[in-house]
């Protein structure tokens, strides 16, 4: 356990170089092993503790929470729910990413809670997609199912409006290729989907 507020948040800042780094580093399994943790009952060192922990978030995700790069998704007021799985699906393996598993794991299961209800309650940074400017492309009808009227999201499904095309169309790419696989729903549609379909629902849903 860790009793000194100074040690514990310099050592959990130190990974934000870790990240800013141009890949992650081999051992990185090694520096997830024992995260750190705060003292029983110590409520403010918990705080202390996860608030340097969600910095790093903003290496990729943007300190006001527009992304650094355009393939990267925009989670401030992303759905709770869907922050809170995705979390647990890096943790487990049902969703592959080295640095966001790393992430992860980094978070205790109540940290893991605490940081999905916190950037949920952000406001959304980027701009509203321009959908309605443009037709609709076949195929996009099903995905208002899940990700609701204008792409907003809700309890079925995450809030695409405002994400880059960048992003979107490599998620659907992933989808249908198998390389993401922790939504078969989502694989089966895209994999029904001809790359030049999903690259117009990308283009109308980012407004671009």
């Amino acid at each position: 356990m860790i009793n000194n507020h100074v040690p514990t948040v310099l050592g959990v800042l130190g990974v934000l170089g870790i990240l800013a780094a141009p890949a992650v580093p081999a051992n990185a399994a090694e520096v997830h092993e024992a995260p750190a943790v705060a003292s029983p009952g110590n409520t403010a060192e918990a705080q202390i503790i996860l608030n340097a922990k969600l910095l790093v978030c903003n290496t990729c995700h943007g300190a006001e929470g527009v992304p650094r790069n355009a393939n990267v998704p925009v989670i401030w007021g992303q759905q709770e729910a869907f922050l809170l799985k995705q979390m647990h699906d890096f943790q487990s393996g049902a969703r592959d990413s080295e640095v966001m598993a790393w992430m992860s794991t980094a978070l205790t299961p109540s940290e893991l809670e605490a940081a999905a209800a916190y950037l949920a309650k952000k406001n959304w940074p980027a701009r509203s997609a321009a959908a309605a400017s443009a037709s609709a492309p076949a195929g996009v009808a099903v995905c208002v199912i899940c990700h609701q009227q204008n792409f907003v999201g809700g309890l079925t499904g995450p809030r695409l409006a405002g994400q880059s095309y960048e992003y979107l169309v490599e998620a659907m790419r992933r989808f249908a290729d198998g390389e993401r696989k922790n939504n078969a729903d989502m694989a089966n549609i895209m994999k029904a989907m001809s790359p030049a379909e999903r690259e117009a629902i990308a283009h109308y849903i980012s407004g671009t």
